[in-house]
């Protein structure tokens, strides 16, 4: 989940702290939060990227201790789109100025999300830019370490903001209907693919619902989840929402849960739980049953960092812990 405590693009010692507690929980795989594939693909003036290679090596120190710890590390790559440019949570305004590090964001089309300033419509030549931003990124990735590539295309940022009908207008090659709405990411995933070859793990966070009627649906997301399977991706993170401000949407425990499912049985490519997932007998039940192939936690390990130790131990699985930590195992 983002931090909002990079500067200048660059992770430092909140990120160390804060990634190292989580790896010292011992999780099968820690992602790390939402990087731009160029500064203004950020979310805030406080989000990382990973633009160039000094910005990839400020990630060394964390990859490495995950990987002291037995740690899977992988990292969401990503493009805010018109989501981009914002200040910080607690600040007083929500969009950045220029002279507070702020930038003109860009977007399937010029329609702004709701409170934000009105983005400029990307033209093809930058979409082809930002296809080759994206092999560039996957690359420094996997050269300071990184496990896994996932390519963040959901929760209204650019690319959903492409393939949903809500928010793309385009009448040229990347707009209109189905094809040409998903034609973006489908390239960018394509040469990514290539990029890193089949040896490193590729997944797609997705939002596999817009919740309102005429906006991307699950017959939708079933359809191009088809289509990444083809190109090699090998896990779609599925989540729902974040293109619409006042979805009608009602959080419940897992109450995404059946959209990873549904997807996972019409298409046979393994898919993600998430959204109120917070006990260990609630995410074991969803993987032994076949409702979805893996959890992702996010809120629950805010709150406790070492949860699959908590979880492990509460489910009477035997897990090694850090020796650091032996001594807190009982009372």
């Amino acid at each position: 989940m983002c931090q909002y405590s990079a500067k200048d693009g660059l992770v430092g010692e909140w990120h160390r702290i804060h990634l190292g507690s989580l790896a010292s929980g011992r999780p099968g795989l820690l992602m790390v939060e939402a990087t731009g594939v160029v500064p203004e693909g950020r979310i805030s003036i406080g989000c990382p990227s990973i633009q160039d290679d000094s910005h990839a090596q400020a990630f060394k120190p964390m990859i490495d201790f995950a990987h002291s710890q037995n740690v899977k590390i992988g990292i969401q790559l990503a493009h805010a789109g018109r989501k981009g440019s914002t200040m910080l949570p607690n600040d007083d305004h929500l969009m950045a100025s220029p002279e507070e590090g702020g930038w003109q964001c860009v977007s399937a089309s010029a329609i702004a999300y709701h409170g934000y300033a009105v983005p400029r419509e990307i033209t093809v030549p930058e979409i082809k830019v930002l296809v080759a931003e994206f092999v560039e990124a996957s690359k420094r990735a996997i050269s300071v370490g990184f496990d896994v590539i996932e390519i963040h295309a959901a929760h209204g940022y650019l690319f959903h903001q492409f393939y949903s009908p809500v928010s793309n207008k385009r009448s040229d090659e990347y707009g209109g209907d189905f094809a040409g709405r998903t034609k973006f990411l489908l390239e960018t995933v394509e040469a990514v693919r290539i990029a890193i070859s089949d040896k490193v793990p590729l997944f797609v966070r997705i939002s596999a619902s817009d919740w309102v009627e005429h906006g991307w649906n699950l017959i939708d997301s079933v359809e191009l989840a088809s289509k990444l399977k083809e190109l090699g991706v090998d896990l779609i993170d599925v989540s729902t929402g974040g293109n619409i401000h006042g979805a009608p949407i009602k959080p419940a425990p897992g109450f995404q849960v059946p959209f990873a499912t549904a997807i996972r049985s019409e298409v046979g490519i393994p898919t993600t739980g998430v959204g109120l997932i917070t006990e260990p007998d609630q995410a074991q039940h969803l993987i032994e049953s076949g409702e979805v192939d893996a959890v992702f936690l996010a809120r629950a390990m805010l709150r406790n960092p070492r949860w699959p130790l908590f979880a492990a131990e509460k489910l009477g699985i035997n897990i090694p812990w850090p020796e650091q930590l032996e001594r807190g195992r009982t009372l």
